[in-house]
């Protein structure tokens, strides 16, 4: 959502949303269809590999819950040392999105809201057996009763952010 400023005031809108957010989506370039047909393919190839690897499986994610499996905390553990990795090659390579935009980390501070949250997002990924991200590909793997899931989870963002002013953060 973008604000229109005064022209008297600095536009800080990205500076305090960075304050409290993970990341600042805020892109100037503006996708063509065509642009974003990428991003729909990544995703097609994302949730192929989610399904194959099995990561969407309610079996193996409760495995993972009751210490049965190494499965799922390999997988974790591996994106994790992947991640890590690939931000410290941006960070010092100074490389740019693919569109030629310069990425930017912004430092964020500890806070209790941090622990509720993360407490709230695994009890929630315990009971569906499902986090946010391979929601659709369970979806498309034909597991209906994700709408369920998809649903709720729509409805838990649109309270969240109808309640954040009220929230510890």
């Amino acid at each position: 959502m973008k604000f229109t400023t005064n022209a008297a005031l600095p536009d800080t809108d990205s500076e305090v949303r960075s304050l409290d957010t993970i990341c600042v989506n805020d892109s100037e370039i503006k996708q063509s269809f065509a642009g974003n047909l990428r991003y729909l393919l990544v995703g097609l190839v994302f949730g192929i590999v989610f399904v194959k690897a099995e990561i969407v499986s309610w079996f193996r994610i409760q495995e993972m819950f009751r210490l049965q499996s190494f499965h799922m905390y390999g997988i974790i553990g591996t994106a994790i040392v992947v991640a890590a990795i690939s931000i410290a090659l941006i960070k010092k390579f100074k490389l740019k999105t693919i569109d030629g935009e310069p990425v930017h980390f912004s430092k964020k501070e500890f806070n209790k809201g941090q622990v509720i949250g993360g407490l709230l997002f695994g009890l929630g990924w315990g009971i569906t057996g499902a986090c946010p991200g391979p929601l659709f590909a369970q979806l498309g793997a034909g597991l209906t009763a994700v709408v369920v899931v998809i649903a709720s989870a729509i409805l838990g963002t649109w309270v969240y952010g109808f309640l954040r002013e009220k929230l510890p953060h």
